[in-house]
C-alpha cells in the first residue's frame, strides 16, 4: 500500500497539506503584491485596495463590537421594548464577548430559531459566487465613470487584476476578501504601471460603488419565491501601500489572505468535512444547531450537496489570470527543487537508467483504497495519536 498526500487544503481536515496550501497561498498573493518569482518588483507601486465584501444581516445574532480598543456590550437593552423574537422573547444581550465566546455567530433567541432567516442565509451562501462575477462585471463600468472615460478607453487605458478568499464568518455566511490592482493595458500583457491620474483612491471609490450595485434574483428552493441577494452595506475598502510603517501593507495582507485560504465552515466543532449523502447523517451530527438548521435548510431548498458547506460551493480562493503567479507553477518549481536534491545526479529508474519527462514506467496494477477518514470521531483519533508521537520523539 502505498501513502499519497490527499492535498485537503481545510487545516481541520489534513494540518500537512494545508500547511503546504496555506504556504503556497501566501506566495501567490505576496508576488502580486511585491513581485518575485518571475512577477517585476515594480508591481509594488501599482495603485492597490484591500476590500471585504459582507453578507447582509438575516436576523439578530452575537457578535463581538470594539470601538477603539475597547470591547463593547453585544446588543445593549435601550430598546429592551423593541428587541423582542417573534414568540415575544427579549432578545437583548449586554455581555461584552470574548474572542473565542462560543455564543458568537449563533441567534440571540436560543430557545426559537425563527427570528433568524436560514433560507435567505443559505441562498446567499449558494449565490455568492454569482453576485462576485456580477460584482466584477460593474466594476468596470463604475471606474469609467468616475475617471470621466468609455468604457472602451479604460480598456485601453489600464487592466484590473484581482485575487480573492472567501471566509466563513460565525454566524456562518460567507464574506469575501479580495486584493484588487490595477495595471497599464499592454499589447503584450506585461506589468507595467498604470497613468498617474489612475490613483487607489479612486480603485476604491469605483469598489465601494460596484459592490452596493451589484444584485443577483434567485429562487428560493422551490416554493416560488425568490430573493434579491446584494452585499452587505459595510464593504470596506483601504488603500495597500508599500513599506513597513504602515498599518496595512503588502506583507500584512498576504500573510492575512493566506491565513484564511485554508479555514472553512468545517473547521467549526461537529460540522463535517465530507459531503452528506442522506438527511440521517444530520441527526448524528454533534454540532451547535444554528449549523445543523443551516446544513437542513441547504438541503431542503436543493443544495445537498454543498449541504455540508452551508450552501457554499464556490472556490474558496480565485484570482484573475495576470495578477500573479499559479499553484501549478508553484508546485511544479516545488518539484523540481525536490527532484534536485534528492537526485542531483539525476533520477533513474529501478533497472538503473536515466528517467526524463518522455519515460513510462509500468510498476504494476494499482487500485484506489480511500481518502482520508469517513468519520469525525476517527480523524480526530488519528490526529491525537499523531500528536502523541511526535511529542515522544
Amino acid at each position: 500500500m502505498l501513502h499519497v498526500a490527499c492535498g485537503n487544503r481545510r487545516e481541520s481536515a489534513c494540518p500537512a497539506c494545508s500547511g503546504t496550501y496555506k504556504r503556497d497561498a501566501r506566495q501567490l498573493v505576496r508576488t502580486g503584491l511585491v513581485g518575485g518569482k518571475g512577477i517585476p518588483e515594480s508591481v509594488a507601486e501599482h495603485p492597490c485596495v484591500f476590500a471585504t465584501f459582507t453578507a447582509p444581516g438575516f436576523g439578530p445574532v452575537h457578535a463581538r463590537r470594539e470601538k477603539n480598543g475597547r470591547v463593547l456590550p453585544c446588543r445593549p437593552r435601550r430598546d429592551a421594548s423593541k428587541r423582542a423574537c417573534p414568540h415575544g422573547r427579549d432578545i437583548s444581550c449586554p455581555a461584552r464577548h470574548a474572542d473565542d465566546d462560543s455564543r458568537l455567530g449563533r441567534p440571540l433567541c436560543s430557545d426559537c430559531y425563527d427570528c433568524y432567516d436560514y433560507e435567505s442565509a443559505v441562498v446567499f451562501n449558494a449565490t455568492a459566487g454569482d453576485l462576485w462575477r456580477r460584482f466584477t462585471t460593474y466594476l468596470p463600468r463604475q471606474l469609467a465613470q468616475l475617471a470621466g472615460v468609455t468604457q472602451r478607453e479604460l480598456r485601453s487605458l489600464v487592466r484590473l487584476r484581482f485575487v480573492k478568499v472567501a471566509e466563513y464568518q460565525a454566524r456562518g455566511v460567507v464574506h469575501f476578501h479580495a486584493i484588487i490592482r490595477l495595471d497599464a493595458a499592454t499589447d503584450d500583457d506585461t506589468y507595467a504601471p498604470p497613468p498617474p491620474d489612475w490613483t487607489a483612491s479612486l480603485l476604491a471609490g469605483a469598489i465601494r460603488t460596484a459592490a452596493s450595485s451589484a444584485s443577483v434574483t434567485a429562487d428560493i428552493g422551490t416554493t416560488g419565491r425568490t430573493l434579491l441577494v446584494r452585499f452587505g452595506a459595510q464593504t470596506d475598502t483601504r488603500v495597500v501601500r508599500s513599506g513597513t510603517g504602515n498599518a496595512l501593507t503588502r506583507n500584512a495582507v498576504a500573510n492575512y489572505i493566506a491565513k484564511y485560504a485554508t479555514k472553512s465552515a468545517a473547521d467549526a466543532p461537529g460540522l463535517p468535512a465530507y459531503r452528506l449523502r442522506s438527511p440521517i447523517e444530520l441527526e448524528h451530527l454533534r454540532c451547535p444547531p444554528h449549523f445543523r438548521r443551516l446544513m437542513e435548510t441547504a438541503w431542503v431548498l436543493g443544495y445537498p450537496k454543498w449541504a455540508h458547506c452551508l450552501g457554499y460551493g464556490g472556490h474558496f480562493l480565485t484570482k484573475s489570470r495576470r495578477f500573479s503567479v499559479t499553484f501549478g507553477q508553484l508546485r511544479t518549481a516545488r518539484q523540481n527543487h525536490r527532484r534536485t536534491q534528492r537526485h542531483p545526479d539525476g533520477e533513474l529508474d529501478p533497472w538503473g537508467r536515466q528517467v526524463s519527462e518522455t519515460t513510462v514506467l509500468f510498476l504494476g496494477d494499482w487500485h484506489y483504497a480511500g481518502s482520508g477518514y469517513q468519520a469525525s470521531d476517527a480523524h480526530a483519533l488519528a490526529l491525537m495519536s499523531a500528536a502523541n508521537a511526535r511529542a515522544a520523539g
